[in-house]
């Protein structure tokens, strides 16, 4: 049983995970660089949108069971839960597992647990080890003492859907890789504090590879369906109610296509198998481009409304014009805008020199990323009554709800199937 564990990395995936370890009323220690986040936490209060997580973040942080800190403290087991981007190039960038390594690598101790659920590149574990060996010589490490090593090491990613992590990270199996049998085995002990769901062993590189095919499973599927709509509109025809008919086939399944892929995962993951096997990963990269180019299908049709608003305008100029975009977050109902097509599209719309009315009912304030003169967080009903065009990104509920008003728009883009 452990005691202590230390959560590094307090995100939609760490502080979730923090929280339902400390639940079951076990001392947890999160870490995270943000002193924003970390304050936020302390104060019993969430620093991002999940449902049900703020009454259980309450709860644990006023009964003592969790706290937060920008400095790791000893534990009995490490959880790395930080980002994994990619560098121009689609080249995995691992300096956050580095730097998460490093940070933990002098309060480590004989008998302690490290496992990374950053979903990561095949090898990625093994590399932890590796920096986490260099750092404490003192101490040994599975690739050299095997299962007599003083700290073991695992990999076990998450794959919880956001808007339903709390339910997920309890309900759903997890994959346990250790670089050892006995890294395994204490690490099934960890998870089986709170999953329900099972807990599969296998090694350290072959759960890194599942997360990243689950992912690239996905975004083929998606891909399918993104270049399905471009095929469709060059043909003219209705994707929607394409998609609807075949889906009536009783072996066929086909997603919804929407303005691109978004969120740190799917438009990150099959990108680190490209990278590893570039002349096998066909399919798989050839998604990812598909996917990557839906976004500048969706800004030539904003481009062509934008021209026809100013041709059945004499006098008007571009910087005239008002586009509404509606949606920011990478997927419906949630405040994540991580890797979203919808920021990229909005942000190059915003580039045209035209005013832009971005509808994100889920933030308070735009990102930096987004600050421009022309551009502002404006709610839903305006938006709709001022735009010259309205683009919508993302199938938010609130949208939904809105889908008539907005249909009967005089110039409107609909890239996600707002009545679908």
């Amino acid at each position: 049983m452990f005691k202590t564990i230390s959560m590094i990395g307090l995100g939609y995936i760490g502080l979730p995970t923090a929280t339902l370890f400390a639940s079951r009323k076990i001392k947890v220690i999160g870490v995270d660089v943000s002193k924003h986040a970390v304050d936020t936490i302390n104060q019993g209060k969430i620093h991002i949108i999940e449902p049900e997580l703020d009454i259980l973040v309450q709860a644990v942080v006023e009964q003592g069971y969790l706290r937060a800190t920008q400095m790791p403290e000893p534990a009995e087991a490490f959880l790395i839960a930080v980002p994994t981007p990619f560098f121009d190039g689609h080249k995995p960038d691992l300096s956050y597992i580095e730097s998460a390594a490093k940070s933990i690598a002098p309060v480590l101790q004989k008998g302690n647990l490290v496992v990374l659920e950053s979903t990561s590149p095949v090898g990625a574990t093994e590399q932890l080890a590796a920096w986490l060996a260099a750092a404490r010589p003192d101490l040994s490490f599975p690739q050299h003492a095997g299962e007599v090593a003083d700290v073991q090491v695992a990999y076990c990613p998450e794959r919880v859907l956001p808007g339903k992590v709390v339910h997920e990270l309890v309900s759903n199996d997890r994959v346990i890789g250790g670089m050892t049998a006995k890294a395994s085995t204490m690490a099934v002990a960890l998870y089986k504090t709170f999953v329900e769901g099972g807990c599969i062993v296998t090694n350290a590189r072959t759960a890194e590879m599942c997360k990243l095919t689950e992912n690239s499973f996905r975004d083929v599927n998606i891909a399918f369906a993104n270049e399905l709509s471009m095929i469709c509109d060059k043909l003219d025809i209705n994707v929607w109610e394409l998609i609807a008919l075949a889906n009536r086939h009783p072996r066929v399944n086909i997603l919804q296509p929407g303005a691109g892929v978004g969120g740190h995962c799917i438009a990150v993951d099959p990108w680190f198998i490209v990278d590893k096997t570039p002349e096998q990963a066909r399919i798989i990269r050839t998604a990812r481009e598909v996917n990557d180019h839906k976004p500048e299908w969706v800004l030539d049709k904003v481009k062509a409304a934008i021209t026809d608003v100013l041709a059945a305008t004499p006098g008007k100029t571009m910087a005239d014009v008002k586009v509404a975009c509606l949606g920011l977050a990478f997927k419906p109902d949630i405040d994540d805008l991580r890797e979203s097509p919808a920021v990229e599209i909005t942000q190059h719309i915003a580039q045209f020199g035209c005013r832009v009315l971005a509808v994100e009912p889920n933030i308070e304030r735009l990102p930096g990323k987004l600050a421009a003169p022309n551009l502002t967080l404006t709610p839903l009903a305006n938006a709709i009554a001022d735009a010259d065009v309205v683009c919508v990104l993302v199938k938010h509920l609130s949208f939904i709800e809105a889908a008539t008003i907005i249909k009967e728009h005089t110039s409107a883009i609909d890239a996600v199937g707002l009545s679908s």
